[in-house]
């Protein structure tokens, strides 16, 4: 059993991911920055810390990592049109969880990303859609920089559908839609698997079971 620290506590991907956790016996560790989260968290079966992502230095990320094993980051800025927080929760929040992790002596990260975001963009994408794709291509580079036993996954586009519990995972795999529920299971599943460290997947709905794909993915060439 291993507890789990996961920034952006609250946010869709997760709550689906402290249940997941649970289910594994894995003890999720949800870190908001709301104390109105707490009761809910809870009630999913997470420990709740408070941290904000945005107003919190390095040291307080290590110490809200204080007795946990790992760290999912799966913090976002969100919809709306405010592209700067998509520096200070998608970038910045992710540098500081890599340098409070490495404080805290974690070494296992996996990180949610988004597919595509290492393609050169068209001179007339929207500011915000830029500010987005900027900000987690360089908080996955930093990652893949950080020493840390990393796994970046890359989801398609994201929906609110029921887990079908199959998927196409891998490199190459092309665009298309996730549910949230099943990008938590396979986050859930990458936890448990020691060969899926240093790897960088792409994530969308597919065919095969969860377990079996990511087992086919960690698998040596």
């Amino acid at each position: 059993m291993s507890r789990i620290a996961i920034v952006g506590g609250h946010g869709k991907v997760a709550r689906h991911l402290l249940v997941d956790l649970r289910r594994t016996e894995h003890d999720p560790v949800a870190l908001v920055r709301r104390e109105e989260y707490r009761s809910e968290l809870e009630g999913l079966g997470a420990e709740v810390r408070l941290l904000d992502i945005e107003h919190s230095d390095a040291d307080a990320f290590a110490e809200a990592f204080e007795g946990c094993d790992a760290v999912v980051f799966t913090a976002g800025g969100g919809p709306d049109g405010n592209a700067e927080r998509k520096r200070t929760v998608d970038l910045e929040g992710s540098l500081k969880s890599i340098a409070g992790a490495r404080t805290a002596g974690i070494t296992r990260f996996v990180q949610v990303s988004a597919i595509g975001v290492d393609d050169p963009l068209p001179a007339d994408t929207e500011p915000v859609w830029r500010a987005y794709v900027e900000a987690k291509r360089d908080a996955d580079a930093a990652l893949r920089d950080s020493g840390l036993d990393w796994t970046i996954l890359r989801p398609g586009r994201l929906t609110d559908d029921p887990a079908t519990g199959l998927v196409s995972l891998g490199e190459d795999v092309s665009r298309g839609d996730v549910t949230r529920a099943d990008v938590a299971a396979v986050i859930a599943a990458v936890l448990d698997s020691a060969a899926s460290v240093h790897r960088q997947w792409n994530l969308v709905n597919g065919d095969v079971p969860i377990a079996d794909a990511v087992a086919q993915s960690a698998s040596p060439e």
